[in-house]
């Protein structure tokens, strides 16, 4: 609608108001040129009036907005006459102020000159640098802020507008940028998020812990952990529960308003009735009856705003004139001789007007007026100037005090004559405006808790960071800004934590004793933590780290939300929105409470205090309001009421508010005078909770520290008061004077709550309830206690165990945890330490030390859900209840003894029980029949105690002359009289889960025993009895008492032990009935299999595969310790020969059978081949038997001797699973379980006659026999099976309800042993002494040789092969033929890469590039050390000069090649140039060479001299992956693997003679020579493979299945052999010697080392004298001074005519000026090479013809570049051909703590076409031979059209994931024309001649 109306030329427009918004809430209007807007109407409408209107004295707007500010036209002499008509001084113009107000006093001045700290404003302004940029309008006209755009950094994202976020809030579902920017063009397919089987999951996708599900707490933030719970804990009284759990005001119930989220608190609702003071709507709700026609919907049906009178133009205002058409003027307009009214209906004829008298005349002394004079209607009328009001008189005028108005200063206010002066409190400086105040500092940071993360943004700029991520529930928070901690409550694990404001160090603080801690504040001055806690309806203090914590405030609390402090006043604020809503303050030592805001209030929520202004603000969620008050409560006022879906926290800061909001799930600001400028911070929040400011002026430092810097002198609590301090002492404890607190509790009671345990002390007045501090508390139920060790005991049903700990919380420990189902009842016989329980799940009773110990079963017949228990050691009984299908209460002595029934009528639930020793009664609760009855404790007599409104008693206690007991009904803890019951008290109420309830005090009656005599003389347990008996002795489960009615056995004689995974355990079979007992192994046990007896040592032997290891300890636990550590992976099967001494067992991961010592020694393996997941094993030792089960692919059951020999199948159909496995001697069979045909089965030793045993079995598993029964256990029912062997009959459960079972033994230690053949003189072996049938057998360990006599063994192997597989260095021997890998027990190996062994010290050498070190080792794992500890990054190779004594390696993250002496001194850089990723290295001693591999762009093999020099490339053409390097000494070449190209190839020592072995390998990574064998590792096929080194035939697998395989070496005698120049005495140098081709040269490290370095020789052994651990090696055989005629055995007279052989020992060349070669060598040597390269040709002729060395086939098979970081991800294959350029290995190391090695990516770029635009690629392909054109044409030109990438692209730069998304394929090449042999397709290997055409026929050749 819009109304236009012309008046004279006056155009005079009321619109409503359509645009000029800004922000939510605020408005704008604008009006033409000449005209005035008026302030906005009440309807939304603009007034526009002419110009010349505004300060005429008229209200033509109606709301004075046209006369606001106005003064008489007239200023003194001395004033300056502003616009709008106010007048001030004239020395305040052009000064940089608005004076004037309208800025008129600051229009057309000379620029001012601002100081060096000021920013110069463009509207002349000046203001400090700092504000400039700092996101504050400071300026006025915001020239300040003209600033450039923050850069992200690198792990931001920047959004459309500019602002930066975390990188990884990039498309997670949340909207965090402003504009949603980084939401769009995200994929679609969001993974699903999956929680585990303990977890919980949210409508929304997130999980919590299970254990919220269905606990009254809206832990995922919408309630959808609450809904749909049929058992969900009713609410609190005068409370509605929600269909979705949450629990709301009663009152609020059909109010018309929807206060639960589901709108259930408004279905099936009946008409309501409003009060007189409210509106009934349409819906039925009722609402305020002044929000009826306020133009606002109220109601949500708008019912409140139809019907309502309105008109189309506003009302006139009482000072105003209303013309004829409707249209309001000013009341002096009329009768002004004008024509206002465009009907002229404000003039004669219409009016009255008369003409004004002279009397009545403003020109007659003003009229008589004091300021200002006016005639409306002929009539004088006075009004004042700007800053005053008219008196009664109508003459005079009174200043105003606009001070006492809010609103027109920030912070403070001094009123003047006609004016005011604003001025701010200490940390804030006045703007330029003369009336904001802006805070110094930095720049503030709004802080908010999400739920599930802490973030903060920055108000005045698009800054938006996180803090603190993945937390459970975040609700409230607050912070310590000098301490720079931030404190937030998390009511999902109600938890009080703390972290640094940096989000470093998070910690615990409360985390015990909370509910619903939803509000938290900081004393910042006094350093205490305050919180308000809605679920226990208490107030508490702490000190920051949580420790003296205090109940402040319990009493008449419902639910406190908000919490507030002011430290400086010593004032706490909190809001409470329970059934009387209300807003209280006390002093912060809780003193002086007083209710401050008790109206119009339903739900407030956040609460803040405005410490400038001294005022308090707060949120009202269910009024939709933020409102305003003193800080008394008085002046209160609505700030904002509109607009406020469901505030939540609410801050403020300078002149703005900022709130939460649930509903928009935004944060919003707005101006605290007036609730103007409403404007969204940020929205599409996850859930915004709490929040606050974060600035030092929100936490002044202006305020006095009451406690002074001694903590007030106080012992405990110092807490600031309104006037001064309290020392207060934390809960319970009582204050022995003003300023200390007792050091312990005497008496308090002690009441378990399943999830906590609580003590109420009656030390103290308050008898306020606290946590005790305990742990995993998960559902507590009985209780009891022992005042001599202060120790308080629980059991809890969830984790079946028995704890205890000290009364305040101290040295927790579970005393008890296995062989507990169900521990219901708990009692402390304090004469004897014992503790007493029962077990509901067992039906047992049992008794032990009070530390657990000595634990022993007492009853165990005819019990049926015993419940409590309680002990009567005065006269030596024990009494209980158990309320299974016949309720009753007995007692017996507690010996067991003297067991009877003492009542078993009218009793349905028997609970609780307590005895009265004074008046020797005993008590009970009855929840079933809702009583508390007591009798004698002979059960005579029996009395109703109480017999009404007991809803559901459960603990019982007495004391005194009282009676205590918990209820679960009512919720509550009572007492009464405990003789006449009258006197009922609730002592605590509301609290939910209550359980057992003790109280805990000092003075127990104190008893005579023969058990504090000696222990009674028992050797374990001394138990009372009854008189006249007094006390028996008694022994530990399964262990029976010896006939002296004393002592105690040794131990179990005949008993089952069985593995249950994370432990083992015992069932004794000489007592009468059946307990399992764990065996105390110290030491951890993750996934415990396999189990073995040594009845005769009395030892358990288990298998873990989780810790890969075997172990052994005595059967009571002691004497741990590891016998087989290594080359375990899953050792299923475990058998003990108890005769022979022996250990076997069967390994499925390996497929291996294995044998050793029993202490783990002289182990080998005696099975490895034709084997599929071998199981379980059975050994025979009379018959030289070994027996097992294989349930591999084909399962059977097979036979061998027991040194491996003689093997056959005896059984290998109708079998599925065959697990369990048994010799039944006596019976001469075999027993057998199968979990897949269910069957138990049995049959001769032969295998025949087959019979089924027992059947239907469900899941059996392990298998044994003793005597006349087997035993077996079964996966599918969680127990332990007994059987009659012969029959199957009479199945029985021997134990139940046991999880993971694994195998079993049952053993009878008082069997002989049997006759051991091997037992004389071991057989007369040397080793081991294996039987077989018939004899034994003498047997070597694995890899050891056995000499010619059949007896003895060779102390060590030889020859053989050192490998490394990341986590372990492992050995396989050549002088025996199984080929099996031993592990050499190195410590610590993280991820070994390179190894190499000296031979000289029997050292291994080895790089691991997790630690980035190079170490060393004995083969016996002994003596490790670190040689290189620093300064490496990736070292690849290594290398030993055994003569030398130095070493050699390369390292790829630093592209260096380094050497050093095998300590590790004398470092030195060798080459670090050109070197692009240098992996494999090699050294030849004797020739002084070095070699190298490079595979870096330009891949290809290097050669140097030891000391660096005379570089050369051997070969640089068609090459990938040059992996792995090893040198033949004898036959002077070098072979390497190729990754890429998948082959191995050789050439001579120059490069030359080039020829492929073997053209197909499918990943090869390292390689070494021994004999006429080429051994090398394979990544692929996960084996260490050998071929021939001559033919490249003779393919054969080594060792297979075998993860991370990496280097491997041959440790040979015949591999390190001659000497150089360097052998003796280290060639005279000081340092470093390096032999050279033809001569040695000394060097020096390149960090000093303190001694002095020399390049000359000094023919002297300094380098041993200076304390260096090298030795000299004189040893070496001094060799002839014939160069030729004498070499060695190893230098051929080919060589020597070459130069290749070593000098003589004796003539030691110099360093730098030797002597040359004799001239008669240097002939003899150029004429034998000319003969050999005529050979040479003609030889390479042939054989190009003859054996035509073509180009191995390309083949389909992709690798990722490998890498040694990624140690647990296949090798990605892929069906694309492989291009000649490939891209390099980027290594990502990641310190990984859990032994995984490594979980770096591997970085791929594969598919690349060498025909690129790039001139590097046509460069490379200059330098490629013409003969290599068939090369070229299969292996360069050719189309990539997928890309493989392994791992992930998270290690990927942004450059290289680009590359790798590339969509497009690649160009078709076309091939490099180089020859006419291209075309042949018979392409030549490089030999490195030229050939100038192919030869065509066999004559050429």
């Amino acid at each position: 609608m819009q109304r236009l109306t012309l008046l004279f030329g006056f155009l005079v427009a009321t619109v409503p108001l359509t645009q000029g918004v800004t922000g939510s809430g605020g408005s704008e209007c604008s009006c033409g040129r000449n005209h005035f807007t008026c302030a906005v109407s009440a309807f939304g409408e603009c007034t526009c009036i002419p110009a010349q209107w505004q300060c005429d004295g008229d209200n033509d707007c109606g709301d004075h907005s046209d006369e606001d500010g106005c003064m008489l036209p007239t200023c003194s002499p001395l004033e300056f006459h502003c616009d709008n008509g106010k007048c001030i001084r004239r020395s305040w113009v052009c000064d940089g102020d608005n004076d004037c107000g309208d800025d008129s006093d600051e229009q057309d001045c000379p620029p001012r000159e601002c100081e060096e700290d000021e920013f110069h404003c463009q509207n002349g302004y000046c203001i400090r640098s700092l504000w400039h940029c700092d996101g504050d309008n400071d300026c006025g006209d915001n020239s300040d802020e003209q600033c450039d755009m923050r850069k992200c950094s690198d792990k931001e994202f920047r959004c459309n507008d500019g602002s930066c976020i975390a990188e990884h809030w990039y498309c997670d579902g949340d909207t965090d940028c402003k504009d949603g920017s980084d939401e769009e063009g995200c994929p679609a397919d969001v993974p699903v998020t999956n929680c585990s089987v303990e977890e919980f999951q949210c409508a929304y996708g997130r999980c919590i812990l299970d254990i919220y599900h269905c606990d009254g707490d809206d832990d995922c933030g919408d309630w959808s952990d609450e809904s749909d719970c049929a058992s969900h804990h009713p609410c609190r009284l005068g409370e509605f529960l929600c269909n979705s759990g949450l629990c709301i005001n009663a009152g609020w119930r059909c109010d018309g308003d929807f206060d639960c989220d589901d709108q259930s608190d408004e279905k099936n609702c009946t008409a309501s009735q409003c009060t007189t003071d409210q509106f009934r709507c349409k819906s039925g709700r009722c609402i305020r009856l002044s929000w009826r026609c306020d133009g606002e919907d109220d109601c949500s049906d708008n019912s409140d705003e139809e019907d309502c009178e309105k008109t189309e133009l506003p009302h006139c205002a009482p000072d105003q004139f209303t013309c004829g058409t409707g249209r309001c003027i000013g009341q002096r307009k009329v009768c002004n001789g004008a024509k206002d009214c465009q009907d002229g209906s404000d003039e004669i004829p219409h009016q009255n007007c008369r003409e004004p008298s002279e009397e009545e005349s403003c020109n007659v002394d003003n009229g008589g007026c004091a300021h200002k004079c006016q005639q409306v209607r002929g009539i004088v009328q006075c009004t004042c100037h700007t800053g005053y009001r008219l008196m009664e008189n109508g003459k005079l005028c009174q200043d105003i005090n606009e001070c006492a108005e809010d609103g027109y200063c920030s912070q403070g206010c001094t009123n003047l004559e006609g004016g005011f002066q604003c001025w701010c409190v200490q940390g804030y400086e006045l703007r330029p405006d003369k009336r904001g105040c802006k805070a110094l500092g930095p720049e503030p940071v709004l802080l908010f808790a999400n739920r599930i993360d802490i973030r903060q943004v920055l108000p005045r700029r698009s800054e938006y960071t996180l803090l603190l991520n993945n937390l459970e529930n975040a609700i409230a928070l607050d912070f310590h800004h000098d301490k720079e901690l931030v404190f937030w409550s998390d009511v999902t694990l109600d938890r009080i934590m703390k972290a640094n404001l940096n989000g470093s160090n998070v910690e615990e603080v409360v985390s015990t004793g909370l509910e619903s801690p939803g509000g938290l504040a900081i004393d910042w001055i006094h350093n205490k933590l305050y919180w308000t806690d809605s679920g226990t309806s208490r107030i508490e203090v702490s000190n920051l780290d949580g420790t003296q914590r205090k109940v402040l405030l319990w009493q008449n609390l419902e639910k406190p939300r908000a919490i507030a402090l002011h430290p400086m006043e010593g004032t706490i604020y909190w809001t409470d929105w329970g059934n009387t809503p209300r807003i209280e303050y006390a002093a912060m030592d809780g003193s002086n409470r007083k209710i401050i805001a008790d109206t119009h209030l339903f739900w407030p929520n956040g609460l803040t205090i405005d410490y400038a202004g001294q005022k308090m603000y707060w949120v009202d969620a269910k009024h939709h309001v933020i409102e305003r008050a003193d800080l008394d409560g008085q002046n209160r006022r609505a700030v904002i009421s509109q607009g406020l879906p469901h505030p939540f926290a609410i801050t403020v800061f300078e002149d703005s508010l900022y709130w939460t909001d649930w509903h928009t799930k935004s944060i919003n600001s707005a101006n605290k005078f007036t609730g103007k400028n409403q404007e969204i911070i940020r929205n599409k929040l996850h859930f915004p909770m709490d929040i606050h400011t974060l600035h030092p002026q929100r936490q002044p430092a202006a305020g006095r520290n009451r406690c002074g810097t001694n903590n007030g002198g106080c012992s405990h609590l110092c807490l600031p008061s309104t006037a001064n301090y309290t020392c207060a002492c934390p809960t319970g404890f009582k204050k022995v004077d003003d300023y200390n607190c007792a050091g312990s509790l005497d008496k308090f009671l002690l009441f378990a709550r399943r999830t906590d345990i609580r003590r109420i002390s009656f030390d103290t007045e308050d008898k306020s309830d606290d946590v005790i501090p305990l742990a995993d508390v998960r559902s507590a139920v009985a209780l009891d206690w022992d005042a001599k060790g202060e120790y308080i005991y629980w059991t809890d049903v969830t984790t079946d165990s028995i704890n205890r700990a000290k009364w305040d919380g101290t040295k927790q420990e579970a005393i008890a945890v296995t062989s507990l189902e169900s521990p219901a009842g708990l009692a402390v016989d304090w004469v004897t330490n014992k503790l007493y329980w029962t077990d509901a799940g067992t039906d047992r009773i049992e008794a032990s030390n009070l530390d657990g110990s000595m634990r022993t079963v007492l009853i165990w017949e005819n019990l049926d859900r015993p419940r409590d228990i309680v002990v009567d050691p005065i006269g030596g009984y024990m009494y209980w209840t158990d309320w299974g299908a016949n309720p009753k209460i007995e007692r017996a002595g507690l010996d067991a003894s003297e067991r009877t029934v003492i009542i078993s009528s009218n009793l349905t639930w028997p609970n609780g029980l307590a005895v009265d020793y004074e008046t020797e009664r005993l008590y009970w609760a009855d929840a079933g029949m809702k009583t508390i009855e007591y009798a004698n404790l002979n059960g005579t007599h029996r009395r109703v105690l109480i017999g009404s409104q007991l809803p559901h008693p459960f603990g019982l206690t007495l004391h005194e002359d009282k009676i205590y007991w918990t209820d679960w009904q009512s919720k509550s803890i009572q007492s009464a009289d405990k003789n006449s019951g009258l006197g009922r008290m609730v002592l605590r109420e509301n609290l939910e889960n209550l359980m057992d309830i003790h109280m805990f005090h000092r003075h127990r009656t104190p008893v005579a025993s023969m058990c504090k005599i000696d222990n009674g003389g028992c050797s374990h347990l001394c138990l009372l009895a009854p008189l006249p008996k007094a006390y028996h002795c008694g022994c530990p489960t399964g262990i029976n008492l010896l006939a002296d009615g004393k002592t105690c056995a040794p131990g179990m004689t005949s008993f089952l032990i069985f593995a249950r995974r994370t432990d083992i355990r015992m069932v004794s079979l000489d007592i009468p009935y059946f307990a399992d007992v764990v065996v105390p192994v110290n030491g951890s046990m993750k996934n415990t299999i396999a189990i073995g007896v040594d009845p005769k040592e009395g030892k358990v032997y288990w298998s873990d595969s989780t810790l890969n290891k075997i172990s052994r300890a005595d059967l009571n636990g002691s004497q741990q310790e590891d016998i087989v550590t290594t080359g375990l992976m899953t050792t299923d099967g475990l058998a003990v020969d108890i005769t022979g001494r022996k250990i076997y067992w069967t390994d499925t991961g390996t497929n291996r059978i294995e044998v050793a010592n029993l202490d783990g020694t002289m182990r080998k393996v005696l099975i490895w081949q034709n084997l599929d997941s071998p199981r379980a094993i059975a050994l025979h030792h009379e018959k030289g038997f070994m027996y097992w089960t294989d349930w591999g692919e084909h399962a059977k059951l097979e036979r061998a001797a027991m040194d491996g020999s003689d093997r056959m199948v005896l059984i290998n159909s109708n079998l599925g699973w065959p697990n369990g496995l048994v010799i039944d001697k006596e019976g001469s069979r075999l027993l057998w379980a199968d979990a897949h045909t269910e069957r138990i089965e049995a049959a001769d030793l032969n295998g025949v006659n087959r019979r089924t045993l027992v059947t239907p079995v469900q899941h059996p598993y392990g298998l044994t026999l003793l005597d006349s029964h087997i035993y077996w256990t079964d996966w599918q029912t969680r127990s332990i099976q007994r059987a009659d062997k012969n029959t199957g009959n009479d199945i029985i459960t021997v134990r139940g309800n046991l999880p993971g079972l694994m195998d079993i033994q049952a053993i009878d230690r008082a069997r002989p042993v049997g006759f051991n053949k091997c037992s004389v003189r071991n057989g007369g072996c040397s080793h081991l002494c294996l039987p077989r049938p018939g004899g034994i057998t003498c047997a070597c360990p694995t890899g050891i040789q056995m000499k010619n006599d059949g007896r003895t063994c060779d102390n060590a192997p030889e020859t053989y092969l050192l490998f490394s597989s990341r986590g372990s260095i492992r050995r396989i021997s050549l002088d025996t033929t199984d080929y099996t890998d031993v592990h050499v027990p190195v410590p610590e190996l993280h991820n070994v890469i390179s190894l190499d062994y000296d031979s000289v010290e029997m050292k291994v050498y080895y790089t691991d590039v997790f630690l980035d070190v190079i170490r060393s080792a004995n083969l016996n794992g002994s003596g490790m050390m670190t040689v290189i500890g620093q300064g490496l990054k990736t070292t690849d190779g290594l290398a030993i000069d055994w003569v030398a004594r130095n070493l050699y390696w390369t390292d790829t993250g630093r592209n260096t090649i380094e050497v050093s002496w095998l300590d590790g001194t004398c470092r030195k850089v060798l080459i670090n140039n050109s070197l692009d990723e240098p992996r494999a290295i090699a050294v030849f001693p004797r020739k002084g060479y070095l070699f190298w591999t490079d595979w870096g762009n330009l891949a290809k093999i290097e050669r140097a001299q030891l000391d660096g020099t005379d570089r050369k490339v051997l070969i640089n053409t068609d090459l990938g992956w040059p992996n792995g390097l090893t040198l033949d000494y004898d036959s002077r070449r070098i072979y390497w693997v190729d990754a890429h190209l998948d082959r191995i190839e050789s050439c001579d020592l120059n490069g030359k003679l080039r020829q492929v072995l073997v053209g197909q390998v499918i990943h090869p990574f390292a390689l070494t020579q021994h004999d006429r064998w080429i051994y090398w590792t394979d990544w692929q096929t996960k084996s260490v493979q050998r071929v021939d080194k001559y033919t490249g035939r003779n393919k054969e697998t080594i060792l297979a299945n075998v993860e991370g395989l990496m280097d491997i070496i041959v440790v040979s005698p015949q591999r390190q052999t001659g000497t150089n120049s360097c052998g003796v005495n280290n060639g005279g140098c000081t340092h470093l010697c390096f032999a050279r081709a033809t001569d040695f040269v000394c060097d020096c490290p390149d960090e000093p080392d303190g001694r002095l370095c020399s390049v000359e020789t000094t023919r002297s052994s300094e380098k041993a004298d200076a304390g260096d651990s090298r030795r000299n090696f004189d040893f070496f055989p001094a060799k002839p001074t014939d160069p030729v005629e004498n070499t060695s055995e190893n230098c051929s007279q080919k060589d020597a005519s070459q130069g290749l052989c070593e000098e003589s020992v004796n003539q030691v060349l110099p360093a730098i000026n030797g002597e040359g070669l004799h001239i008669s060598y240097i002939i003899g040597a150029v004429l034998s090479i000319l003969a050999i390269l005529i050979l040479i040709a003609a030889v390479i002729i042939y054989r190009h013809k003859k054996s035509k060395f073509n180009d191995p086939v390309v083949s389909n098979l992709t690798y990722s570049n490998p890498s040694y970081r990624t140690s647990t991800q296949e090798v990605k294959i892929e069906t694309v051909q492989k291009p000649a350029i490939y891209n390099q290995l980027r290594y990502q190391k990641e310190t990984a703590s859990d032994n995984s090695y490594s979980k770096g990516k591997i970085k791929i770029v594969e598919g690349i076409c060498l025909l690129s635009n790039d001139d590097m690629y046509w460069d490379d392909l200059k330098q490629i031979k013409t003969t290599r054109g068939g090369i070229l044409r299969d292996h360069v030109c050719m189309k990539a059209e997928t890309l493989s990438i392994q791992g992930s692209t998270d290690s990927l730069g942004d450059t290289e994931t680009e590359q790798l998304l590339q969509d497009e394929p690649l160009s078709e090449c076309s091939s490099v024309n180089t020859s006419s042999q291209e075309r042949s397709g018979l392409p030549l290997p490089d030999t490195g001649w030229k050939h100038n055409r192919k030869p065509s026929t066999e004559s050429e050749v």
